[in-house]
Parts: C-alpha cells; sequence; structure tokens
C-alpha cells in the first residue's frame, strides 16, 4: 500500500484583488503558513501562471517551481476546469460559457473551441515541464439539457453525443498521452462526464484511450445520491487526482436532487467546508489507500456559509488527520511462524 500526498488547497476559489489573495508569491505564503505543502495551480490565473509561457519554456517552469519552492510548497497538478468547458458547449449556454474565454472569441463558438483545445495541449506541455503526471479538468457538455429522459430523447441522441465528445477530446488525450500525462476529468453535474455511467460512455467512445482519467470528488456524488465508496472499487484504476471536498443533502417535503430553482443557501444539496458536511472522510481514505492512491488530496473549498479563510484554515489539519500513513507490516507478523513446506504438509495431513 502506499500513502497519498498532502494537504494542498485548489487556489481557484481563493484569488482575489485584495492581499495575500493577489499574488503568487503572497497567496503560496499564506497557504503554507496554514499548513499546506501542495497548491493547485488554475491556468486561466494569469497573476499565478502564463500558460503558454509554461509550455514553451523549461526555464520559466524551473523559475515557477522555485518560486513556490522558496515557500515550502510543490504544484500537484494545472487546472484547466474553464476551458474544459469550452471544449464542448451546447448552443444553449453559448451566452453563459462566452465569460469564460477571452473576449475576442465571444459569439464565435468555434473560435472559442479552438481557443480551449490550444489551452489544453498547453497544459500537456506545461504539465511535464512542471514534472507533473496528472491534470485536472472538466468535459464539457453537449447532451446536459437532455439529461432528464424527458421529453423522450431520439434514438441515437445518448451515443451521438458522446461519439462526438470523444472525437473533441481524442486529439487533446494524445497531446497527453505524448507528454505521459494523465487527464482527470471532474465528474460533476452540468457536465457530460458527471458519473459512472457516464465516464464508462465517454472512454467507451474513446476505446478505453489510457489518459481517460478521474479527478475524485465525492461532494458530487453526495448531491447526486450515489454511493461515493463503492464508486472507488469500480473505477480506482483511473482515479489520479482527488478533491478533498465536504458536501451535505437534506432532502424535505418540498426539494431533493433537483433542488427547486433555489439558491446555494436553501438548496436539499449543498457544499460545505470540510468536516460540516456528510461525506466520510475516514472510508475514503482507507479505500483509496487499499487500492495504493499515492497522489495529492486537494481541499477545493466551496460553502454557502463558512468564509473561505476559515474554511482554509481548517482545511489543511482536517486533510492531515485523514491522510493514512499506511503500514509496511502485518499486524500479526509477531505471531507468524515463518515458510516451512514440511510444516505446512504437516499442518494439512497431505
Amino acid at each position: 500500500m502506499k500513502t497519498m500526498k498532502g494537504p494542498a488547497i485548489f487556489l481557484a476559489q481563493f484569488m482575489g484583488d485584495e492581499p495575500p489573495f493577489n499574488s503568487l508569491d503572497a497567496i503560496c505564503a499564506y497557504m503554507a503558513g496554514l499548513g499546506y505543502k501542495g497548491v493547485q495551480i488554475p491556468t486561466w490565473e494569469s497573476r499565478l501562471i502564463d500558460l503558454q509561457q509554461a509550455a514553451e519554456s523549461q526555464t520559466y517552469c524551473d523559475e515557477l517551481k522555485g518560486r513556490i519552492a522558496e515557500h515550502g510548497l510543490e504544484i500537484t497538478e494545472l487546472s484547466t476546469h474553464l476551458q474544459g468547458q469550452l471544449v464542448a458547449v451546447h448552443p444553449v449556454y453559448d451566452k453563459l460559457f462566452d465569460g469564460f474565454a477571452p473576449e475576442a472569441v465571444h459569439n464565435n463558438p468555434k473560435a472559442r473551441t479552438e481557443w480551449a483545445v490550444q489551452q489544453l495541449k498547453w497544459s500537456a506541455k506545461a504539465s511535464r515541464n512542471l514534472g507533473l503526471d496528472a491534470h485536472v479538468s472538466f468535459s464539457g457538455a453537449l447532451l446536459w439539457p437532455f439529461m432528464y429522459p424527458w421529453p423522450q430523447r431520439p434514438a441515437g441522441l445518448v451515443e451521438m453525443g458522446f461519439e462526438e465528445l470523444a472525437k473533441r477530446w481524442k486529439p487533446i488525450l494524445d497531446a497527453f498521452e505524448e507528454q505521459g500525462v494523465d487527464v482527470c476529468y471532474e465528474l460533476h453535474p452540468g457536465e457530460d462526464l458527471h458519473d459512472g455511467g457516464s465516464f464508462e460512455a465517454f472512454l467507451e467512445a474513446l476505446d478505453g484511450h489510457p489518459r481517460c482519467c478521474i479527478n475524485y470528488d465525492p461532494s458530487h456524488f453526495v448531491l447526486q445520491c450515489l454511493d461515493y465508496i463503492q464508486f472507488i472499487d469500480f473505477y480506482h484504476e483511473r482515479i489520479k487526482a482527488y478533491h478533498v471536498k465536504d458536501a451535505e443533502f437534506n432532502p424535505t417535503g418540498k426539494q431533493g436532487v433537483y433542488g427547486g430553482y433555489q439558491p446555494w443557501l436553501k438548496r436539499a444539496g449543498r457544499f460545505r467546508s470540510l468536516g460540516d458536511g456528510d461525506v466520510d472522510f475516514r472510508a475514503i481514505s482507507s479505500k483509496l489507500a487499499e487500492y495504493d492512491y499515492d497522489s495529492w488530496a486537494v481541499l477545493e473549498w466551496e460553502c454557502c456559509i463558512k468564509s473561505p479563510e476559515q474554511g482554509a484554515a481548517e482545511g489543511a489539519p482536517f486533510i492531515q488527520e485523514h491522510i493514512i500513513e499506511v503500514t509496511q507490516k502485518s499486524f500479526d507478523d509477531f505471531a507468524g511462524g515463518g515458510s516451512d513446506d514440511q510444516l505446512n504438509r504437516d499442518t494439512l495431513g497431505i
């Protein structure tokens, strides 16, 4: 068995215009002071990274790693959640998702997708230059408006949707394959990849591409009433990244999974800071240790009640407490009798 690394933190939700959240050095110093050992970098945040330069310059990447290491931190993964979302966008969401891309490609879905694909390919090279083996992203969605089977979906619609999604991602995954980096999709409502079944459909359309992997985030499974522990049994070979994020599900006589169009505070399913929700992180840690997960445990803070500062401060010790230092010996070794072929034969009576 192997021990996972951590605690680490995803910086996306913490960046802002006020110090210490407005520059790489300041936010790294802040997070290191809270006890974090790694940071996950959102590649759309220019105050943290120049993605194109990271793809094209080993010197830039060495300097970036060095600046972060001065604070006692490592880069865990690069993130392209926003760019990955734009690889596949159903037209109904065009206006809403234009905000994820530069103004130059607004109102131009084809150009926006081309921009997103380039961002992903740069991320593959940047990840390798930074010495990273995994990358986290979203899949985007063509089928999400048809998630609920009413009105009846035309025959073949779902299959065509996953075939098209795979067609768009195959060149990107091949680029990551060239760099020896896994693409870890966060299975998330709003994405075509949001649970085990949808991930399998995508993987099948990709003929089992070796770089198609999972960023495991139990919070999204709690909100879907999915067994997030058994999920690890099914997909542990593809789990290459881990977002440590909590959530709670409190259905009432008025609402359940779909939330009744309520704001986050009033939904039955809500994201919470670590320890405030329903996720059994001890069971997750045990299960991941059982399957030799040895990559990072990365806090993704999202909570509709608690402040990000408190969430970050509480997150590092919470993750550290739940990291299992796996044993290198059997608890009953003291009673072992060693190996003796004749003893075994005598014991069996043969």
